[in-house]
Protein backbone atom coordinates (compact mmCIF):
# COMPACT_ATOMS: atom_id res chain seq x y z
CA UNK A 1 0.00 0.00 0.00
CA UNK A 2 1.41 3.82 -0.78
CA UNK A 3 1.86 5.46 1.67
CA UNK A 4 0.00 9.18 1.89
CA UNK A 5 2.75 12.02 1.42
CA UNK A 6 3.03 15.27 3.13
CA UNK A 7 0.50 17.29 1.01
CA UNK A 8 -2.07 14.30 1.57
CA UNK A 9 -0.95 14.34 5.55
CA UNK A 10 -1.48 17.86 5.26
CA UNK A 11 -4.89 17.69 3.57
CA UNK A 12 -5.76 14.95 6.23
CA UNK A 13 -4.67 18.10 9.09
CA UNK A 14 -7.16 20.60 7.54
CA UNK A 15 -10.00 18.19 6.83
CA UNK A 16 -9.63 17.71 10.62
CA UNK A 17 -9.28 20.85 11.83
CA UNK A 18 -12.99 21.18 9.91
CA UNK A 19 -14.44 18.76 11.06
CA UNK A 20 -13.82 19.32 15.03
CA UNK A 21 -14.87 23.01 14.62
CA UNK A 22 -17.90 21.59 13.11
CA UNK A 23 -18.01 19.72 16.13
CA UNK A 24 -16.78 21.63 18.95
CA UNK A 25 -17.46 25.41 17.93
CA UNK A 26 -13.53 25.44 18.82
CA UNK A 27 -10.59 24.57 16.94
CA UNK A 28 -8.27 21.26 17.70
CA UNK A 29 -5.07 20.95 19.63
CA UNK A 30 -1.81 19.69 18.58
CA UNK A 31 -2.44 16.75 20.66
CA UNK A 32 -5.82 16.29 19.42
CA UNK A 33 -4.73 16.67 15.51
CA UNK A 34 -2.17 14.17 16.57
CA UNK A 35 -4.85 11.21 17.91
CA UNK A 36 -7.27 12.36 15.09
CA UNK A 37 -4.93 12.02 12.15
CA UNK A 38 -2.67 9.05 13.58
CA UNK A 39 0.89 11.16 13.68
CA UNK A 40 3.77 9.82 15.50
CA UNK A 41 4.12 12.88 17.47
CA UNK A 42 3.26 15.91 18.39
CA UNK A 43 6.35 17.48 16.31
CA UNK A 44 5.58 15.86 13.46
CA UNK A 45 2.03 17.71 14.09
CA UNK A 46 3.80 20.92 14.40
CA UNK A 47 6.32 20.48 11.37
CA UNK A 48 2.91 20.23 9.19
CA UNK A 49 1.22 22.65 10.85
CA UNK A 50 4.29 25.17 9.95
CA UNK A 51 4.31 24.28 6.24
CA UNK A 52 0.63 24.71 6.05
CA UNK A 53 1.13 28.18 7.52
CA UNK A 54 3.71 29.15 5.05
CA UNK A 55 0.90 28.04 2.53
CA UNK A 56 -1.37 30.48 3.76
CA UNK A 57 -3.95 27.68 4.81
CA UNK A 58 -3.82 28.44 8.05
CA UNK A 59 -3.50 31.15 10.74
CA UNK A 60 -2.24 30.74 13.93
CA UNK A 61 -1.27 32.82 17.25
CA UNK A 62 1.39 31.44 19.74
CA UNK A 63 0.10 33.05 22.44
CA UNK A 64 -3.65 32.31 21.70
CA UNK A 65 -4.62 28.87 23.17
CA UNK A 66 -6.51 26.86 20.50
CA UNK A 67 -5.65 29.58 18.01
CA UNK A 68 -5.58 27.80 14.42
CA UNK A 69 -7.87 29.19 12.19
CA UNK A 70 -9.05 28.11 8.81
CA UNK A 71 -9.66 30.87 6.44
CA UNK A 72 -13.28 30.49 6.14
CA UNK A 73 -13.71 29.81 9.79
CA UNK A 74 -12.84 33.21 11.22
CA UNK A 75 -15.44 34.22 13.33
CA UNK A 76 -14.57 34.14 16.13
CA UNK A 77 -13.75 35.92 19.82
CA UNK A 78 -10.96 35.92 22.37
CA UNK A 79 -12.14 34.94 25.72
CA UNK A 80 -9.93 35.50 28.99
CA UNK A 81 -9.05 32.70 30.56
CA UNK A 82 -8.55 34.56 34.51
CA UNK A 83 -7.36 31.46 36.62
CA UNK A 84 -8.20 28.53 38.16
CA UNK A 85 -11.83 27.23 40.41
CA UNK A 86 -12.08 23.90 42.23
CA UNK A 87 -13.95 21.41 41.17
CA UNK A 88 -13.51 19.21 44.25
CA UNK A 89 -12.81 20.57 47.95
CA UNK A 90 -13.11 24.29 47.75
CA UNK A 91 -9.52 26.31 46.96
CA UNK A 92 -8.62 28.84 49.63
CA UNK A 93 -7.87 32.30 48.11
CA UNK A 94 -6.74 35.42 49.34
CA UNK A 95 -10.04 37.42 48.75
CA UNK A 96 -13.66 37.71 47.58
CA UNK A 97 -11.92 39.45 44.64
CA UNK A 98 -11.44 35.60 43.44
CA UNK A 99 -9.52 35.31 40.02
CA UNK A 100 -6.66 38.08 38.55
CA UNK A 101 -7.93 41.15 36.57
CA UNK A 102 -5.66 40.68 33.58
CA UNK A 103 -5.86 36.97 31.70
CA UNK A 104 -3.40 34.23 32.18
CA UNK A 105 -4.16 32.92 29.00
CA UNK A 106 -6.47 33.78 25.84
CA UNK A 107 -8.81 31.58 24.11
CA UNK A 108 -10.31 31.67 20.37
CA UNK A 109 -13.55 30.43 19.91
CA UNK A 110 -16.19 30.66 17.52
CA UNK A 111 -18.74 32.96 18.62
CA UNK A 112 -21.42 30.43 18.30
CA UNK A 113 -20.10 28.56 21.38
CA UNK A 114 -20.22 31.69 23.80
CA UNK A 115 -23.66 32.26 22.30
CA UNK A 116 -23.30 36.24 21.73
CA UNK A 117 -22.18 36.39 25.40
CA UNK A 118 -19.71 38.50 27.74
CA UNK A 119 -18.42 35.15 29.19
CA UNK A 120 -14.82 34.53 30.74
CA UNK A 121 -12.99 31.25 31.04
CA UNK A 122 -11.93 29.58 33.86
CA UNK A 123 -9.06 26.15 34.21
CA UNK A 124 -10.58 23.29 36.58
CA UNK A 125 -8.96 21.50 38.83
CA UNK A 126 -10.47 18.58 40.86
CA UNK A 127 -12.90 16.21 39.82
CA UNK A 128 -15.91 16.95 41.68
CA UNK A 129 -17.99 17.58 38.37
CA UNK A 130 -17.03 14.34 36.94
CA UNK A 131 -20.26 13.06 36.61
CA UNK A 132 -21.36 16.66 34.32
CA UNK A 133 -18.21 14.97 32.60
CA UNK A 134 -15.95 17.68 33.50
CA UNK A 135 -12.35 16.87 34.21
CA UNK A 136 -9.75 18.00 35.82
CA UNK A 137 -7.86 20.61 33.55
CA UNK A 138 -10.88 21.25 31.43
CA UNK A 139 -11.84 24.63 31.21
CA UNK A 140 -15.66 26.09 31.61
CA UNK A 141 -16.86 29.33 30.12
CA UNK A 142 -18.75 31.66 32.42
CA UNK A 143 -21.38 33.73 32.64
CA UNK A 144 -20.66 36.82 35.28
CA UNK A 145 -23.70 37.71 37.27
CA UNK A 146 -25.31 36.48 40.29
CA UNK A 147 -28.74 35.64 39.37
CA UNK A 148 -29.10 31.76 38.96
CA UNK A 149 -31.66 29.00 39.46
CA UNK A 150 -31.64 25.55 41.14
CA UNK A 151 -29.39 23.55 39.36
CA UNK A 152 -27.48 25.95 37.47
CA UNK A 153 -23.77 25.00 37.63
CA UNK A 154 -21.57 27.80 39.51
CA UNK A 155 -18.64 29.43 40.74
CA UNK A 156 -19.83 29.86 44.14
CA UNK A 157 -17.53 32.08 46.35
CA UNK A 158 -18.03 30.58 50.56
CA UNK A 159 -17.40 34.30 52.52
CA UNK A 160 -16.55 32.40 55.78
CA UNK A 161 -13.94 30.04 54.45
CA UNK A 162 -12.46 32.42 52.07
CA UNK A 163 -13.12 29.93 49.29
CA UNK A 164 -14.14 29.62 45.88
CA UNK A 165 -15.47 26.02 44.34
CA UNK A 166 -17.48 24.70 40.57
CA UNK A 167 -20.79 23.11 41.73
CA UNK A 168 -24.50 22.98 41.20
CA UNK A 169 -26.69 25.69 42.90
CA UNK A 170 -29.88 24.89 44.78
CA UNK A 171 -31.87 26.89 47.29
CA UNK A 172 -33.46 24.80 50.08
CA UNK A 173 -35.63 27.06 52.47
CA UNK A 174 -32.91 28.45 54.80
CA UNK A 175 -30.11 26.86 53.56
CA UNK A 176 -28.40 26.67 50.39
CA UNK A 177 -27.06 23.22 48.62
CA UNK A 178 -23.42 23.06 46.66
CA UNK A 179 -23.93 19.68 44.83
CA UNK A 180 -21.50 18.11 43.32
CA UNK A 181 -21.48 15.59 40.54
CA UNK A 182 -19.45 12.78 41.86
CA UNK A 183 -20.84 9.96 44.02
CA UNK A 184 -18.45 9.90 46.45
CA UNK A 185 -18.49 13.66 47.49
CA UNK A 186 -20.72 15.52 49.53
CA UNK A 187 -22.78 17.95 49.32
CA UNK A 188 -21.63 21.40 50.83
CA UNK A 189 -24.42 23.10 53.32
CA UNK A 190 -24.42 26.65 53.79
CA UNK A 191 -26.10 29.78 55.13
CA UNK A 192 -27.58 32.10 51.85
CA UNK A 193 -26.13 34.56 53.22
CA UNK A 194 -22.29 33.02 52.84
CA UNK A 195 -22.56 32.34 49.19
CA UNK A 196 -21.47 34.83 47.02
CA UNK A 197 -22.25 33.49 43.05
CA UNK A 198 -19.30 35.47 40.85
CA UNK A 199 -20.89 33.39 37.30
CA UNK A 200 -22.93 30.75 35.78
CA UNK A 201 -21.27 27.88 33.33
CA UNK A 202 -22.64 28.49 29.90
CA UNK A 203 -19.86 25.67 28.06
CA UNK A 204 -16.97 23.70 28.54
CA UNK A 205 -13.99 23.29 27.00
CA UNK A 206 -12.51 18.80 27.20
CA UNK A 207 -8.69 19.04 27.33
CA UNK A 208 -8.63 15.41 27.00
Amino acid sequence: MRKAGPSEKREKIIEFIRNFYDEHGYTPTVRDIQKGCGLSSTAVVQYHLKLLESEHQIERDSHVFRSIQLPDRRSTIRVPVLGIIAAGNPVPVMSSDTWQQEAVDTLELSAEITREKEVFALRVKGTSMIDALIDDGDIVLMEPGKNVENGDMVAAWLKKEEEVTLKRYYREEDRVRLQPANTQMEPIYTDPSNVDIQGRVVAVIRTI
